[in-house]
């Protein structure tokens, strides 16, 4: 594909540009050639998640003390970037990464660190979330799982859906009621081993429009006993809150996501129009289609430099969670915005599946719905602006 003038990222260093040179090879060496094959059958393979761990592509951000690099979030969005921009859009990965694990690094008991982590980094463990329920979509306070103390046990019943990795996940935290009277305060978050686990049940995996590699499923959970020890955090009634304090870092990877979605159209259209002819002229040469592309070119720059402005910040600590949100929301609309537009020049042959922007067109939907609608990232904010 052809290279993309885009603005190089601050932050950037060289110990970063040589794990983005890794990842480069090992999508194209271990994914893209079975990436319809995937598509095919709605997950990736589970010797990909264990190749992945051996390539030190899970669990960049966990200390060296429990197996882990010792990075950051740089390291995290270097490997979702180049993911997407390879076209391996489906896979769990960032999520497992950047979502996933760092609840256990910032909440998680030593204990808990040192059983779960290293096999979060081997992807002898596939993680997953499940705070999505069939009542309660972005409204978290409105979850019906309960979790009741039983002994040393909680009873967890209830059900979730559209889950990310729910498919082949078997170490998913679980967002419950610990106390249904008391709103967020009465969320818990539960760390749950599935394997051989009684009263786990898997539903379905969805069918959807975009993303068919990516196994998004139902989950049941049928009097489910987990240990007391399952418990994320000292003490009951802490879930919501730190739901909330990690949602910045999972907004600003769907922007990380949108970014390199948006690069990677800009190139296969610039080489489309370049090769494509129409009426004797390559489609490149017509005022209409250099216009088309300076303007998404133009807007792409401004995006990826207000990106990076926010991973620079994240890394500092400093991001909030209004700016994550301008992020995620402005980002994807973006997303969608050029994607349509390269498709256009693509003509009859951008709605054709052996062309790349049909699947483009399809994937990048979902992407202003899940971490928090657009809407909801607008409400977030405005509440910023309006506060006293």
């Amino acid at each position: 594909m052809s290279d993309i003038a885009l603005p190089v990222s601050s932050w950037m260093d060289e110990e970063l540009t040589m794990l983005e040179d890794a990842c480069r090879q090992f999508y194209e060496r271990e994914c893209v050639p079975h990436y319809e094959e995937w598509e095919a059958q709605g997950s990736f393979s589970r010797d990909l998640w264990l190749k992945a761990g051996e390539m030190g592509l899970l669990g960049a951000e966990v200390p060296e003390e429990y197996g882990g690099l010792g990075g950051s979030f740089a390291h995290d969005a270097v490997i979702a970037y180049q993911g997407n921009l390879a076209g391996i859009d489906g896979w769990g990965g960032g999520l497992h990464n950047s979502i996933v694990i760092p609840y256990l690094i910032h909440y998680g008991s030593e204990d808990q660190k040192m059983r779960l982590l290293p096999r979060m980094i081997s992807g002898d463990l596939i993680g997953a979330i499940a705070m999505t329920e069939p009542g309660a979509g972005s409204d978290l306070q409105n979850i019906k799982t309960s979790a009741i103390k039983d002994g040393n046990h909680y009873k967890i019943s209830g059900s979730k859906t559209f889950i990310t990795n729910g498919a082949l996940a078997n170490m998913i935290i679980v967002a419950a009621k610990t106390d249904p009277k008391a709103g967020g305060r009465g969320i818990s978050l539960f760390l749950v081993e599935t394997d051989g686990l009684d009263g786990f049940r898997r539903g379905r995996n969805l069918d959807k429009l975009g993303m068919k590699s990516n196994d998004t499923s139902e989950l049941f959970f049928d009097d489910m006993r987990v240990p007391a020890s399952a418990l994320l955090g000292p003490e009951e009634g802490k879930g919501f809150a730190q739901m909330m304090d990690q949602l910045p870092q999972e907004r600003l990877l769907i922007g990380v996501y949108a970014m390199a979605r948006i690069e990677r159209a800009l190139r296969h259209t610039v080489d489309y129009v370049k090769e494509r002819s129409a009426f004797g002229h390559k489609i490149a040469e017509f005022q209409n289609t250099q216009f088309a592309l300076a303007e998404c070119s133009t807007e792409a720059t401004i995006a990826k430099t207000f990106l990076d402005a926010c991973i620079a910040e994240h890394l500092e600590g400093k991001l909030t969670t209004e700016k994550a949100s301008m992020a995620k929301y402005w980002l994807t609309d973006l997303q969608a915005k050029i994607i349509d537009r390269c498709l256009q020049l693509f003509g009859g042959y951008g709605v054709m599946s052996e062309y790349p922007m049909e699947r483009m067109y399809r994937d990048n939907r979902i992407e202003r719905i899940y971490a928090g609608t657009n809407e909801i990232m607008k409400l977030v904010i405005a509440r910023g602006l309006l506060k006293d």
